[in-house]
């Protein structure tokens, strides 16, 4: 016992120490000074490591760091926060070989970036931590920050330009690219470990996830920047599961993880990028910009990940809402025989139809829906005769007229003997708005359904329902050995059209084409705009010389010209034509109504070509 109290008490003689140094660095001054060592250690190592006295550097990550630090903290202490990130960076820079004016200029500039970033998100998002606001949240710091470093580059430029003599254009790329890089990764990072803290590691589940899934991109990384060949799209796919899997955790610790796997493998003579022949800011910049389209993928990913999780979450609280109002309410009780006559009907039936409780009483199936009756009187034989309790959904007809859907359940009463009494016991409740709601909802999904595989501009069937049908229709040729032609089309000197008439013009002339493609079709074949003025037409069951017939009926509709803002214009078009009398696959489909695509305009454009099958 003394032992163990012994043990007890150098364990509390341990830890309190560090509980009091751990709520030391959260006073005001631990926490700046804490900032202060960020800064100053990212600000040397960048200027030391990545270039030359009097240049930018390469990657800048400071400006991050403040950026997020300010955005976890209130506005009011910004002031203090700005000026010790100041007060440390100027060192910095005078301890790798700037000048005196030329190091606080440039420091200026970096708090004229973050300022300009942290003020506009602040102003327009006050509350970060809400997930409502993310999907805002990212649309404006994303161009804040375009913003911001763009106007602090033309200021920094301007400096190394004139103290250094630096060309101004590199100058500005090298701030450009170098800031908007560090500040996207950086600051996203820096506001996830305010956040997350020791919940970065530690949260229930994520540890073994998290660390699984970096270990893999580790790998792939290690393994793309290592190789000479091009294969660093590879690591996008790894970089894009740990993003699904741990959100802004996986996308700022993947991309940091990338970035020095790939500036360390670059730094020592490895990787894809040493396959151009450039020099040091080449390649630096090529890694910016594998950073920055790692970022441009993940992060909108996350912020729609994070915006569906709000809204699942919100429409959880609203159906709890709703259990528990429908759970507490005054439910419909009725006693019923196997005939349907009610010899009881509680008192809440008069709020929930209209009716009093002695107007249902009696056998009243005609309040009952007549779509929903025999539904229903099969429903109360099967309880009757099973003696399991079911639920149903019918239609009871209110006192005004109207029908109010009810979820009923029925149970069979035993007798006071025992026996089997022959009644059943409905509980029903209004499910009306539910009811509403679920229709409202599935019409919506109809719509949304129905969007996503249409063209906005025309309304013709879009590239994902085209490529659909394509493949049904393969699939039914390599089984019944159905006919399929395809034809390939765009617009012939459609850029003249935008160029000399502008877009609105070019817009109408595509609405119109889609008109005259339909006018040229049957009724089972499907038009497709694929994009920009590339259009197909997918004719099934196709007979031998089907598919000229319909490009002959297009050629010859483009003779006539086409009124736009009341000017006549002659839109014609060139035509590919390809058939499929045996099994192939979509890509090779494709290919050959393209090529004899090709093929009409090297013709002279204005007609068809047809694949032919060497």
């Amino acid at each position: 016992m003394q032992a163990h109290a012994l043990e007890c008490g150098s364990a509390t003689a341990t830890t309190e120490p560090a509980l009091h140094l751990l709520r030391l660095l959260r006073t005001y001054w631990a926490d700046r000074a804490v900032l202060a060592v960020l800064i100053a250690t990212a600000a040397w190592l960048a200027l030391t490591l990545a270039r030359g006295p009097g240049e930018l550097a390469a990657i800048w990550v400071g400006n991050g760091i403040l950026t997020g630090w300010l955005l976890s903290r209130r506005t009011a202490t910004w002031p203090g926060y700005v000026a010790i990130a100041f007060a440390a960076e100027l060192p910095a820079r005078l301890l790798a070989g700037d000048a005196p004016a030329y190091a606080a200029a440039i420091a200026l500039c970096n708090l004229v970036e973050v300022l300009a970033v942290a003020a506009v998100v602040r102003s327009r998002v006050p509350d970060i931590r809400n997930p409502r606001h993310w999907m805002r949240l990212g649309g404006i710091a994303i161009a804040a920050t375009l913003v911001a470093c763009a106007v602090a580059g033309a200021m920094a430029a301007s400096v190394a330009h004139g103290l250094h003599g630096q060309p101004w254009g590199r100058a500005f790329a090298s701030w450009y690219a170098a800031h908007v890089v560090g500040m996207v990764v950086v600051a996203t990072t820096t506001l996830v470990v305010q956040r997350e803290r020791l919940r970065l590691f530690t949260a229930q589940g994520r540890g073994w996830s998290l660390a699984a899934t970096m270990g893999l991109l580790v790998a792939v990384a290690t393994g793309v920047f290592l190789t000479p060949y091009p294969l660093l799209f590879l690591a996008y796919p790894a970089l894009l599961l740990v993003a699904a899997r741990h959100q802004f955790v996986g996308v700022a610790l993947g991309v940091i993880a990338l970035g020095l796997i790939g500036a360390g493998a670059t730094h020592l003579g490895y990787g894809p990028l040493w396959l151009h022949d450039l020099d040091d800011h080449g390649r630096i910049a090529l890694l910016q910009l594998y950073l920055a389209g790692g970022c441009l993928m993940t992060i909108p990913l996350c912020l729609a990940m994070a915006e569906r999780q709000r809204l699942a979450a919100s429409l959880r609280e609203s159906e709890r809402r709703y259990r528990m109002l429908a759970d507490h309410s005054h439910d419909a009780i009725a006693r019923v025989r196997a005939d349907g006559e009610r010899l009881y009907v509680s008192p809440s039936s008069a709020e929930m139809f209209g009716w009093s409780p002695a107007e249902l009483l009696g056998s009243r199936w005609d309040i009952v829906h007549p779509d929903d009756r025999a539904q229903q009187q099969q429903a109360m034989a099967e309880v009757l005769a099973t003696g399991r309790a079911r639920t149903d959904v019918f239609r009871v007809r209110h006192r005004d007229g109207h029908y109010v859907w009810i979820e009923a359940v029925s149970r069979r009463i035993p007798a006071d003997d025992g026996g089997d009494s022959g009644d059943l016991m409905l509980a029903a409740r209004d499910i009306s708005r539910r009811v509403a709601v679920e229709q409202a909802l599935e019409e919506s999904r109809r719509e949304l359904e129905r969007l996503a595989r249409a063209d906005a501009l025309t309304g013709l069937a879009n590239r994902r329902e085209f490529d659909a049908r394509l493949a049904q229709a393969l699939r039914r040729l390599q089984r019944h050995g159905t006919p399929v032609a395809l034809l390939c089309m765009d617009i012939d000197h459609f850029k003249r059209i935008n160029d000399g008439h502008g877009h609105a013009c070019g817009d109408a002339v595509l609405q119109l084409f889609a008109r005259r493609l339909c006018d040229a079709v049957r009724g089972t074949d499907l038009v497709a705009r694929l994009g920009g003025d590339e259009f197909t037409i997918l004719v099934e069951d196709a007979a031998p010389g089907s598919a000229e017939a319909v490009a002959r009926k297009i050629v010859a509709a483009s003779a006539q010209p086409v009124d736009v803002d009341a000017t006549p214009l002659v839109v014609t078009t060139s035509i590919g034509i390809a058939y499929a009398l045996e099994p192939v696959d979509a890509v090779t489909f494709m290919a050959r109504a393209d090529a004899a695509l090709y093929a009409a305009k090297d013709a002279g454009r204005n007609g068809y070509r047809v694949h032919v099958q060497g």
